[in-house]
């Protein structure tokens, strides 16, 4: 069916569960050329048989109604029959309203105060691929965008900061345990000495006295020394060293740590570290080597050398 101007005439169903509303709206539509009611709908379960029969152009759909509203009945005529438009007519415009109903697949979004002219313009636009949306909505969309942008801008700049305070605080915290690792150091070695001493001496007096013969299987050299084989490196198995991308030895052994599938705080525990310093340390391994997440580190770490393939780790 044609309208007198040659135009397709738009066929349309209307959802409201108020009946004078419904029969409002169904007495205004039908003085607009262009447009035929062929049906109308207490609910939206209504709606979604009707579309279903009737295969309308457009469904003006209320929200508020009962059995189902018009954000789900929205969502069900855009799935099941994507050959028909949603233009919402309701009373409410506020954001828990639009944004729904939006999302739900309506590609129109009017309030009850819109005259005959504005409705029939929606309906044509949404036929058409437009937008049938009134310029009290268009300027809420644009208000959203907006304040989005400037969300994001403010994010990009605490971002920013963020980082420079872990450059500041990585350098805090990296003195400090450098400070630790050496008291550290120096404790394990009076303790080597002093065990070093004592078993030196009882090994020399049960082979035969002070001065003794002390053969190959006497335990002195480097490997008895450092736990390993002979001609075994300290550690085998373990990191090889710091210097990739620039990584700090601290932040080797986070890495390392974290490969092993260790959480921050058991790393924090295993270092005698804060937990915010391990997150720290995290931070800025992440950033040196451009990993985006634990598992890209655990690949990295391999990939790199910086611990061995397992079941060869000394632990």
């Amino acid at each position: 069916m044609s309208a007198a101007n040659g135009d397709r005439v738009a066929r349309v169903v209307v959802a409201d569960d108020q009946a004078v509303v419904r029969e409002g709206i169904v007495m205004l539509l039908g003085l607009l050329p262009g447009i035929e009611v062929v049906g109308s709908a207490r609910d939206g379960e209504e709606a979604v048989a009707l579309t279903a029969e009737l295969a309308p152009d457009v469904v003006l759909m209320d929200l508020r109604m009962p059995r189902c509203d018009g954000v789900e009945a929205t969502r069900r005529i855009r799935d099941r029959h994507p050959g028909t438009e949603v233009v919402v007519l309701t009373t409410y415009a506020d954001d828990d309203s639009l944004f729904p109903a939006l999302r739900a697949g309506a590609r129109g979004y009017l309030t009850k105060d819109a005259g005959g002219e504005e409705i029939g313009r929606a309906v044509r636009d949404v036929i058409d691929g437009r937008a049938g949306l009134s310029p009290s909505v268009q300027r809420r969309l644009l208000d959203r965008l907006i304040d989005r942008e400037d969300r994001d801008d403010r994010d990009d700049r605490d971002d920013r900061d963020g980082r420079a305070g872990l450059v500041d605080q990585d350098g805090r915290a990296g003195r400090d345990d450098r400070d630790r690792e050496g008291r550290d150091d120096r404790n394990d070695q009076e303790g080597s000495s002093d065990r070093g001493g004592r078993e030196g001496r009882g090994g020399r007096e049960g082979r035969g006295g002070r001065f003794g013969r002390i053969g190959p299987e006497g335990g002195t050299g480097a490997g008895a020394v450092n736990g390993g084989g002979p001609g075994e490196a300290p550690g085998a198995g373990g990191l090889v060293g710091p210097g990739a991308d620039g990584l700090t030895e601290r932040e080797t052994e986070v890495l390392a740590l974290v490969a092993d599938g260790l959480s921050n705080s058991e790393i924090a525990g295993r270092l005698r570290i804060s937990t915010a310093t391990v997150k720290t340390h995290i931070n800025n391994l992440f950033a040196k080597t451009g990993v985006r997440d634990r598992a890209q580190a655990v690949r990295y770490a391999y990939q790199h050398g910086l611990v061995r393939a397992p079941g060869r780790r000394v632990t």
